[in-house]
């Protein structure tokens, strides 16, 4: 068996579906943060909490385009969206809920969700820049071929984050700006941009 099937097959394996993830994020966020001690793992439980929020109120609001559903009703090709992220991201709460709506369209379409952290090796594969950043998209054939790759951010919001860490804003003032664009987008660059991914091979 070939390396390109066997990683397929690991991806089989250890991925788990959007249901299962937003289940461990409804756990993870339910937990007190009164044991919690150390202050960035307090800090990575209020951003669970406000992404469970976050990602619960885009699976109900979000209303895919007609013709991004036109094109993803299209494909013909069985295969899987791997997704590579961890619950306390927040690009990832801003996206993932989108893509999970896209994949339900197509039964040739599988989401496999895999976290970063544990998964090192994987997500090395996929590199941003020489970083982790998540989430990370991967689409695969049948026989484990790489069919696109997408993430961590659509390009504009990419870009904005760019030039905002340049100006001199902390992280915590360029997030606060990043997810009032999501709110204000309501998905529409992330839709056009992904499904353009498709429009590409047709």
């Amino acid at each position: 068996m070939n390396e390109k099937i066997n990683f397929l097959k690991r991806i089989d394996e250890i991925g788990f579906s959007f249901s299962k993830f937003c289940k461990g994020v409804d756990e993870h966020a339910k937990k007190s943060s009164e044991g919690i001690i150390d202050e960035h793992e307090k800090m990575l439980h209020a951003l669970t909490r406000l992404n469970q929020r976050r990602s619960t109120r885009i699976v109900k609001s979000y209303k895919i385009s007609e013709e991004a559903a036109r094109i993803i009703k299209q494909i013909q090709t069985p295969q899987t969206w791997l997704i590579i992220t961890e619950d306390w991201c927040g690009d990832s709460a801003q996206n993932l809920p989108h893509l999970y709506r896209l994949s339900e369209l197509n039964s040739n379409i599988e989401l496999k969700i895999i976290y970063r952290d544990e998964n090192l090796d994987i997500i090395d594969r996929y590199l941003t820049n020489g970083g982790r950043a998540i989430p990370k998209v991967i689409g695969l054939d049948g026989e484990g071929n790489e069919l696109f790759q997408w993430g961590p951010r659509p390009a504009v919001a990419q870009q904005f984050v760019k030039e905002w860490k340049e100006s001199g804003l902390k992280p915590k003032e360029y997030n606060e700006k990043l997810h009032l664009w999501y709110g204000r987008d309501r998905g529409k660059t992330f839709e056009k941009e992904f499904v353009g991914l498709f429009q590409k091979k047709q």
